[in-house]
């Protein structure tokens, strides 16, 4: 299977103890299994892409008449969430077929794509980190203050910073290292923080620009820092 991405579901986090003993925060991703439910081709859309479906129970009174009909043609069972994602040049991928998380075993790193948490309305000190006013009696400390131009230009420009809707917004975070994957479960943990909520659909995908890790700092051939630095540093002269 040569599908680059695959939809998941956010379990939630916990921390894991690698071989020299360094604990790592990881999110527990619940990846497929996925069936693809159409072929985007050159010819009829302009475009090569694999439509996915993520795996689960719907009822099919659930689904419209014409999604039904789109399943069919793929002899496919009904889903609920479906995304578009690429595939390699030159592989054999049909309409049907189960994409499973071993597409991310000889991979380090993912790109995962996910709708951040809705905070509702929020004001400039929780929505962009503002200072905020004196907190003495008397003043209003959370409010934003005056955003006025004076006579020039006398108009707000676009993009101000002010209170309003935060958060429900899609988020894309790169370059994810995976920390474990177990096959049977479809389950990958990778290293840090997810957008989402708990049972919230993601899409993960192969790392599109995966960092070059500097030499010595990788994998099990990683120096130790302290030691590394008390060798390198001047011996005292007597």
């Amino acid at each position: 299977m040569s599908v680059i991405g695959i939809l998941g579901k956010k379990i939630g986090m916990t921390q894991i103890f690698d071989e020299r003993g360094d604990v790592h925060p990881v999110t527990v991703l619940k990846a497929g299994p996925c069936v693809i439910t159409q072929l985007k081709t050159l010819a009829n859309d302009g475009y090569e892409a694999a439509q996915i479906g993520y795996v689960d129970f719907v009822k099919a009174s659930r689904v419209t008449k014409a999604m039904n009909g789109h399943f069919a043609k793929s002899n496919v069972p009904p889903v609920k969430v479906i995304k578009e994602v690429g595939f390699e040049a030159g592989s054999e991928v049909k309409a049907g077929d189960r994409v499973l998380v071993d597409i991310f075993e000889n991979e380090r790193f993912v790109d995962v794509i996910g709708t951040s948490k809705g905070r509702g309305f929020a004001g400039v000190i929780r929505r962009h980190g503002f200072g905020g006013g004196p907190k003495s009696h008397g003043h209003m400390f959370q409010v934003q203050g005056s955003i006025g131009a004076s006579s020039f230009p006398s108009r707000v420009f676009p993009g101000q910073r002010m209170p309003g809707h935060m958060g429900a917004v899609q988020i894309t975070v790169r370059n994810l290292r995976i920390r474990a994957i177990d096959v049977e479960d479809n389950l990958i943990l990778v290293e840090g923080a997810v957008p989402g909520h708990r049972d919230g659909f993601v899409l993960i995908s192969k790392a599109k620009t995966p960092p070059r890790e500097r030499r010595g700092f990788a994998g099990a051939a990683t120096k130790d820092a302290l030691k590394a630095s008390k060798k390198a540093a001047p011996s005292k002269k007597k």
